[in-house]
């Protein structure tokens, strides 16, 4: 099983995330950025699977029809890079 390490990036990203939706739901805020930090959790298990990134050496978790997880992967372990809206432009 690989270890899942979170970048500062990827924290920063999921708290500015919950902010936002929090200004008019802040339990709805608060879900959000549990469903996204349970999805990148998961990626530990050997079953769950991710797609290829855009960007060459990534990958890309759909932790919700809005937001994107970017991550990185070795032989040990996956690290989860950024958060970004589906229909942001990246890089």
């Amino acid at each position: 099983m690989k270890q899942v390490i979170r970048a500062q990036s990827y924290r920063d990203d999921l708290d500015d995330i919950e902010a936002y939706i929090a200004q008019k739901n802040p339990q709805a805020g608060a879900n959000m950025w549990l469903h996204i930090d349970d999805q990148v959790e998961q990626l530990a298990s050997p079953l769950f699977t991710c797609r290829p990134g855009i960007v060459a050496g990534t990958l890309e978790l759909v932790a919700h029809r809005n937001y994107i997880v970017i991550l990185e992967e070795d032989e040990t372990t996956i690290t989860a890079l950024n958060v970004v809206h589906a229909r942001k432009k990246y890089p």
